[in-house]
């Protein structure tokens, strides 16, 4: 099997569904029979506790993939057809535990070499611009920004841009690239339909053509620990996500 897709979904606003947006994505490929590996390398572990896992009960996890003391390959969880690397709080002291490690923008590319057998592996980075998402964006080929379509949203993106174009210079000039999928959205608002058109006219053929609607069951299912597959498979967002996916699949980065 070739080398997995390593996708980072990112956005330094909280609370715009990233990790909604994570989650139904690598439950939508497992659909189409693809092999995914979904990491939580968020210490708020949202992920974990949208997969129906407590976090509290975990040993290992990302932080203990990320120290060495487990290795990854032991860590991952079989969860609803995915692998899962699961997170807790311990997550939140490995940014100061790390920082004065040679190559510490490197531990997870390092660490996720290890790993073998999937198609996709999709990484919930957490909502700043620390070591952590360094990390992610130094390891993956491609980061996925779901961008709810406000104002505000917009205004946050050029900091995540220019992060990755710094990524870029220091680490790998051809990566990672990036793509924009708009969440939330709701034709029957106007301005929701005004920043759509801005986002297509700054942003071009790296918006995704696939939109994520405002639904109320996508916000709904992780309560339940669930995907929205699970929840709701009939809902306007189970459909959204699915054409997503198809998306994701068709467009496949070459190499």
């Amino acid at each position: 099997m070739s080398s997995p897709d390593i996708i980072a979904f990112c956005n330094q606003k909280g609370g715009v569904g990233k990790t909604t947006c994570a989650l139904n994505v690598a439950a939508g490929l497992t659909l189409f029979k693809k092999k995914v590996l979904v990491i939580d390398f968020d210490p708020q572990a949202h992920l974990t506790y949208s997969l129906g896992l407590n976090a509290h009960d975990l040993k290992n996890t990302t932080y203990s993939a990320m120290k060495g003391t487990t290795p990854i390959t032991d860590s991952l969880m079989d969860i609803k057809g995915m692998k899962v690397l699961p997170a807790n709080l311990d997550l939140a002291r490995l940014e100061m535990e790390m920082s004065a490690l040679p190559k510490k923008e490197m531990i997870l590319k390092s660490r996720l070499s290890a790993v073998s057998d999937v198609q996709y592996i999709i990484i919930d980075c957490p909502p700043a611009s620390g070591l952590l998402t360094i990390n992610a964006l130094v390891s993956c080929q491609e980061v996925f920004i779901p961008l709810q379509m406000e104002f505000l949203a917009l205004k946050g993106m050029s900091r995540l841009l220019n992060l990755i174009e710094e990524i870029k210079k220091k680490f790998h000039k051809d990566g990672p690239l990036y793509r924009v999928i708009p969440t939330r959205y709701d034709a029957r608002k106007r301005l929701n339909n005004a920043i759509m058109d801005k986002v297509r006219e700054r942003f071009g053929a790296q918006v995704f053509h696939s939109v994520i609607r405002e639904n109320i069951a996508v916000a709904e299912a992780p309560s339940f620990g669930q995907s929205i597959f699970e929840y709701a498979p009939k809902s306007h967002g189970a459909e959204d996500y699915l054409d997503l996916c198809k998306e994701i699949i068709r467009k496949k980065p070459a190499g």
